[in-house]
């Protein structure tokens, strides 16, 4: 069996216990009411709120193909382009499928991980939120084969606001994590692709600035 087959394997075994696993205190949403509950909306601690979320995680165009820019827009119940659904693994189960290697299990072995599959309107695509390659300074966010290791894994730490750590991080003391470039505003005029930088602790309690800190909405956006 080809590498590439194993691989393919692999994520198709994920895709059927995902639901197995919680998010914790991570609540489930969706930009539209036909994704429902299985999809999820990322904000930006830095740029929103829970009670007021401003911007979500979104596909460029709305396009499902290699290579698409992932954004921050303006949330809204009827745009298909921000549906996203959140799957869910144990780091085991990610490393028996060949999905993150066995440095990443050992530095995160209770972390969940998340795979986050473009679906407008609730249907997959097969395509994930990810990095065209192993995680490095500033590397955009784009839309990548859910089969693909590594790059398409995200591992968080369940809390009301948390950072996203790319599973292809091969520097754990200062992780490639989810975040915004410095001073930027979101608009109708301005689309911002969200990036991977390392980890920016603020004190010895390795606090993070809001722009390394992400939050997950609950239902339907408005």
């Amino acid at each position: 069996m080809s590498v590439k087959s194993k691989v393919l394997r692999s994520a198709a075994t994920l895709m059927t216990v995902a639901g197995v696993i919680g998010l914790g205190s991570l609540p489930a949403s969706a930009a539209t009411p036909a994704c429902g509950l299985q999809c999820g909306s990322v904000f930006s601690r830095e740029l929103g709120s829970y009670a007021e979320l401003n911007v979500v995680e979104d596909v460029l165009d709305g396009l499902a193909q290699v290579g698409q820019p992932v954004i921050l827009k303006q949330a809204s119940g009827n745009d298909p382009s921000e549906d996203i659904i959140a799957h869910r693994y144990s780091m085991s189960a990610l490393y028996a499928a060949g999905m993150v290697s066995a440095d990443v299990l050992a530095a995160y072995p209770n972390r969940l991980g998340v795979q986050q599959e473009y679906a407008p309107y609730g249907v997959g695509t097969g395509m994930c939120v990810g990095l065209a390659k192993t995680a490095f300074q500033n590397e955009g966010l784009t839309l990548q084969p859910c089969a693909t290791p590594g790059t398409t894994v995200w591992i968080i730490d369940p809390a009301p606001y948390f950072p996203i750590v790319n599973g292809s991080t091969t520097t754990f003391d200062r992780p490639f994590a989810m975040d915004l470039p410095q001073d930027e505003i979101v608009s109708d005029q301005q689309l911002l692709q969200i990036h991977v930088r390392h980890l920016k602790f603020l004190s010895d309690e390795k606090t993070l600035p809001d722009s390394q800190l992400w939050g997950f909405h609950q239902g339907p956006l408005t």
